[in-house]
């Protein structure tokens, strides 16, 4: 099979990451950065001037007539973007959430289906095996769960001028919760029913008609509830940022990891994904109401970093093309988790519960 072209488009946190990925696979081609700034120059020289660079998506698309284009621009743009690689013949890889609003979102999906093209959602929790056996271990605690989940950033410099460039589309709690969100239904595999959420704006830099904190709350089908917490700034504390927790009838499972959560660590992106232990617990008692079985701890061995969990993506995104494999469920997915993480956003807004 003959080298895919690659378009690279976004050139900060992911998109570096995603082209480091692609620079080192004999799978993949690159054949140009896209960025308005000077990133594309500072990736381009880490990957040794290698590449042709651009300002402009349409001129480098023009120009270079990818085979695929990896899309980590900030939310806004997603859905421009795709459907012009989609309708320009193109596979495409975009970083999560799918599209700013869930019209853009269904506006991809009907592209990739008109051109018959693989559309892969950047859904990295999705291709972690600790997070993968932490999903089936909560499947085995029995109905209904309980899962409880965080991830807030104490973010200064560069990481906070991020995010209130992503705080000018999405809120945290959309930007971010969609992978937790995506983990729950999974853990459930059961319809949300309903959505609580609250926010605070905690910072005159944010824009008026957002927030730098939320907290999502949701309700299951099959009695299952979940929460999840996300705040950024230089306000936001890192005391208890990272929490990953679930319980059910038959005990509970959490993820421990004491190194990444420590003390200035929560805008660390590959404390985000580190997992280091999972701990099991079983409610089994004894006619004397004593635990039957003592907790059991999984020492984690396969423990990729954030950068070693892109190459993954991109092996599946390469899978998904040469194998043709369906991605209709993928997809459904990530549009489910979109559309609840945006009816949370309502909630805050609203001050009202969500029905889904």
């Amino acid at each position: 099979m003959e080298k895919i072209k690659i378009l690279i488009v976004g050139c900060g946190n992911m998109g570096a990451s995603h082209a480091k990925a692609y620079h080192q696979m004999e799978e993949f081609q690159i054949c140009g950065l896209v960025a308005r700034g000077d990133s594309k120059v500072t990736l381009n020289k880490e990957l040794g001037n290698s590449y042709p660079l651009f300002d402009d998506f349409e001129n480098a698309m023009e120009e270079t007539k990818p085979d695929a284009v990896c899309i980590s621009t900030y939310p806004d743009s997603h859905e421009y973007m795709a459907v012009q690689a989609l309708e320009n013949g193109c596979h495409v890889f975009i970083e999560k959430p799918l599209a700013a609003t869930i019209t853009g979102s269904e506006r991809i999906l009907e592209a990739a289906k008109r051109a018959d093209k693989k559309v892969v959602v950047g859904y990295i929790l999705r291709h972690h095996p600790s997070w993968e056996r932490f999903i089936k271990e909560a499947q085995n605690l029995g109905k209904p769960l309980v899962m409880r989940m965080n991830l807030n950033q104490q973010s200064q410099g560069y990481m906070w001028d991020v995010h209130k460039n992503l705080m000018q589309s999405l809120s945290p709690i959309v930007d971010c919760g969609v992978h937790y969100i995506d983990v729950m239904c999974q853990m459930t595999r059961s319809k949300p029913l309903a959505v609580s959420a609250i926010g605070a704006r905690l910072s005159e830099e944010v824009p008026n008609d957002n927030y730098n904190y939320g907290q999502l709350q949701i309700r299951f089908e099959d009695g299952s509830v979940g929460w999840y917490e996300a705040g950024w700034g230089p306000m936001v504390s890192d005391n208890a940022f990272f929490i990953k927790d679930v319980f059910g009838p038959k005990g509970s499972v959490s993820i421990v990891a004491d190194s990444a959560s420590g003390k200035g660590k929560s805008d660390n992106i590959d404390s985000h994904t580190q997992t280091e232990k999972i701990k099991i617990h079983k409610s089994d008692l004894n006619q004397d109401n004593q635990f039957v079985f003592e907790d059991e701890w999984i020492e984690m061995k396969d423990e990729p970093n954030h950068q070693e969990l892109c190459d993954r993506e991109q092996a599946f995104f390469f899978k998904a093309i040469k194998e043709n494999l369906d991605l209709t469920e993928h997809l459904e997915d990530a549009l489910n988790s979109l559309k609840i993480a945006f009816a949370c956003d309502e909630s805050v807004k609203s001050g009202k519960m969500v029905y889904l």
